[in-house]
């Protein structure tokens, strides 16, 4: 390798050891591969310093996986250049069917020299450990709906139907207290599901409490406060919305956001053939579940309801304008969307696509705390 000169180093990185190949600056220049290193921060940081030399910039990357950021936050802080890129944006030749370490750290070294991996955004610790505590309340919640399905089901089974109007109330839970069965086992069962479910709804609820306190001091309290001036963007959407998303303005423009999000329809044209798919469904699945779950509000006509305007307070006037805009025109579209025939699920995509372009234009007007 040449003393004086750009390296790109390749890492592919797994639980105990990175396989490591640095490619030479030049076009044609050659790539090695350099061997396996332990994953400890020590090794990594004698490989650093090995690389490193007088006049030559190391630029390293690896793939976005399971081992998180950690790598990319000490390299970064050696005082070299990191990419933490994107797999599934990865080029990859169809015939090649043999798929190892070395060759995997040496495919990414030759095309991060060529300029072809897409990086991913990295969150800072405190957006990371946010987005943790948010994706922990999620699965609580999914435990929790996972919990009462098993006990319907087990209900059923046995033709124990529940014709209150609502389930999971009080009435339901006296309903459940009331229930009967022949044999013994089958209390014992209903008594364990029932603590299960009683169990999960205690840390759901510790949970989103935990998300409630720690947001209100987050340097995106701002943002997360603004976002909900939307309708259909409450305050865990809004949550949510941000610790997967961050922070807008890294995006020109809406249409990247929306492309970003999966929102855009996917598309297979050649030569005179057009053809226009389903939505491409790339990018952040939380963030495009909670925008469209929010979407559904807007099958009713524009309003500001009480819980809404309670949410307005303190906001600055060109938030409200855009919101109560953003609302009046997605519920006139839904409307124009199902007269026209669309199917609801149709429709409410397309609102959410659209909800995303407000949420640029909010989030452009309301900055971070300490970020300008």
């Amino acid at each position: 390798m040449k003393e004086n000169n750009a390296i790109f180093v390749g890492l592919d990185v797994s639980k105990l050891k990175i396989s490591v190949a640095a490619a030479e600056g030049e076009r044609s220049g050659e790539v090695r591969f350099l061997g396996d290193i332990s994953s400890e921060p020590a090794s990594v940081a004698a490989l650093v310093r090995k690389l490193s030399k007088p006049a030559r910039t190391l630029h390293f990357c690896y793939e976005a996986g399971p081992t998180g950021y950690g790598l990319y936050r000490q390299i970064v802080e050696l005082g070299h250049e990191c990419a933490v890129v994107a797999p599934s944006l990865i080029p990859k030749r169809p015939g090649d069917r043999v798929k190892t370490n070395r060759r995997d750290a040496m495919s990414l070294a030759r095309l991060h020299r060529a300029g072809e991996l897409t990086p991913v955004w990295v969150p800072d610790e405190s957006h990371e450990a946010m987005r943790d505590l948010v994706r922990a309340r999620d699965a609580a919640q999914e435990v929790l709906k996972q919990l009462r399905q098993q006990l319907q089901s087990f209900l059923l089974r046995h033709g124990r139907i529940y014709t209150g109007r609502k389930p999971w109330t009080r009435a339901h839970a006296r309903w459940l207290a009331d229930q009967a069965f022949e044999h013994h086992a089958h209390h014992i069962l209903l008594a364990e599901y029932c603590q299960a479910i009683d169990d999960a709804t205690v840390r759901l609820d510790r949970l989103n409490k935990l998300v409630t306190d720690t947001a209100a001091s987050w340097s995106m309290a701002p943002v997360v406060a603004a976002y909900q001036a939307m309708r259909g963007v409450a305050f865990m959407t809004a949550v949510t919305f941000v610790v997967e998303i961050g922070d807008v303005r890294r995006f020109d423009n809406p249409r990247q956001l929306m492309a970003y999000l999966g929102l855009v329809p996917s598309e297979s044209s050649t030569g005179e053939r057009i053809k226009r798919g389903g939505i491409t469904k790339a990018g952040n699945i939380r963030a495009r579940r909670a925008l469209i779950e929010g979407a559904w509000t807007y099958r009713y006509p524009a309003r500001v309801s009480p819980t809404i305007q309670a949410r307005l307070v303190g906001l600055p006037k060109v938030v409200r304008d855009i919101a109560w805009k953003g609302q009046v025109r997605l519920c006139t579209r839904y409307r124009r969307l199902i007269s026209a025939g669309k199917a609801k699920t149709v429709a409410v995509t397309a609102i959410a696509r659209e909800m995303a372009a407000f949420l640029w234009a909010i989030g452009q007007e309301v900055a971070p705390l300490g970020k300008f």
